[in-house]
């Protein structure tokens, strides 16, 4: 039986009126959890681009991302999990290496889009989280910082910004070259979440 197909069973048997959900949690935690690191990214205006350039762009701008950032993120140890159009899941070992990942993306960004129109800009948004997660095979991961992660990279985290959550921060510490700004607000939960403020190669 593969990791979903087990998964799921154990998530049926949870339904039954007589499960004992404390042990079936147990299982479930037993054979599917770990501590990891998770990434979320976002183009920064990818919906209004396609809308005014067409799907042939937004295949364009696809395959760069892919060009630009997968060699990035193998370097630093991090695997591809999901592609949902212009935003990628990237499962890490630790939250420095997801860090240091996302700065170097964001980076390249920065070099590729010298003397590009503005069209053609590729400009990231990133969210990480770091903690306790189920992760089912190298396909797919559940949990609450995956939630947080994806809510910062995806919906909070404006052009060229690295948002990360309280507990990434906290095993992240600090590292040269990157200061932290607390953001507030309503995060899947949390009321608080970090900005690293970094400087950019032209910024030097």
């Amino acid at each position: 039986m593969d990791h979903a197909a087990l998964l799921w069973e154990l998530i049926e048997q949870r339904t039954r009126r007589d499960a004992d959900r404390v042990a079936i949690d147990q299982q479930i935690w037993d054979r599917f959890g770990d501590e990891r690191a998770i990434m979320f990214t976002d183009l920064a205006g990818f919906a209004r681009q396609v809308a005014r350039c067409g799907i042939i762009h937004f295949l364009q701008v696809i395959f760069e991302q892919k060009r630009l950032f997968l060699p990035i993120v193998e370097s630093h140890g991090g695997r591809l999990l999901k592609t949902e159009a212009d935003s990628f899941m990237i499962l890490f070992e630790t939250a420095i290496g997801a860090l240091t990942c996302a700065l170097e993306m964001q980076r390249a960004c920065q070099s590729v889009n010298v003397g590009r129109e503005d069209e053609e800009h590729v400009v990231l948004c990133v969210g990480i989280g770091h903690g306790r997660l189920l992760k089912i095979g190298d396909d797919d991961v559940f949990g609450h910082e995956v939630n947080l992660a994806s809510k910062l990279g995806e919906d909070i985290a404006r052009p060229n910004e690295i948002l990360v959550t309280q507990s990434a921060r906290k095993v992240i510490g600090d590292i040269p070259g990157v200061t932290w700004e607390p953001v507030t607000g309503q995060f899947a939960g949390e009321t608080e979440c970090w900005r690293a403020a970094y400087t950019l190669a032209n910024d030097r």
